[in-house]
């Protein structure tokens, strides 16, 4: 699916949406990205000016870890076609989304932080031009523990599944590395950290 990135509603003009900064926050499967999201979000609970975006995904609402709007495909489809989304892709069977209205929060000024992925940065980047990418890693022993604690591969698949997959993102983006192969605490400080620089630039 080609990623949308329209600039609805129609009166906001790419000067206005350049006024505020999209942290889109990628990484691999079990480095943490939700979780640390989440506590992102509890962190800044209250701030008007930092919005952390509600993805619409075509998937059940109470699968994984992340507050998302669930609708079927053919709701996705309608909403695309509507250009309800300021990006959209699919990745592993699904459909993700970000909602337009994302560009009603940057027209303030303001920071938004999305859940997004590393092989959809090429559109975020089209659509945001005050792009910041987060980049949630860990070494591959503590994802290769992670996935198999969940239970959902054989230990063989998910040492495949990493010797194939990259670590790093690949582009020329404006990237942030957090690796959150130690506690949970130190990674929770360093993606604070990185969004409070991004407020008010």
């Amino acid at each position: 699916m080609s990623a949308s990135a329209n600039l609805e509603p129609a009166n906001l003009g790419l000067t206005d949406a350049t006024a505020g900064t999209l942290a889109v926050v990628v990484g691999p499967s079990g480095a943490g990205k939700d979780t640390l999201m989440n506590l992102a979000a509890q962190h800044f609970a209250g701030r008007p000016d930092v919005h952390f975006v509600r993805r619409v995904i075509t998937r059940d609402g109470d699968a994984g870890n992340e507050d998302h709007r669930s609708v079927s495909d053919a709701d996705f489809d309608a909403m695309e076609q509507a250009g309800a989304f300021a990006v959209s892709w699919e990745a592993h069977g699904l459909k993700y989304g970000i909602p337009a209205d994302v560009f009603d929060e940057l027209a303030q000024g303001h920071l938004v932080i999305a859940n997004g992925s590393r092989s959809a940065l090429h559109h975020f980047q089209s659509a945001f031009p005050r792009l910041k990418v987060i980049n949630i890693t860990a070494t591959r022993e503590v994802l290769a523990e992670r996935l198999m604690a969940r239970g959902r591969e054989s230990r063989e698949d998910v040492l495949k599944r990493l010797e194939r997959s990259s670590l790093t993102v690949e582009g020329s983006y404006d990237v942030a590395d957090i690796d959150n192969s130690g506690t949970l605490e130190e990674a929770e400080r360093a993606i604070i950290s990185v969004l409070e620089m991004l407020i008010g630039k």
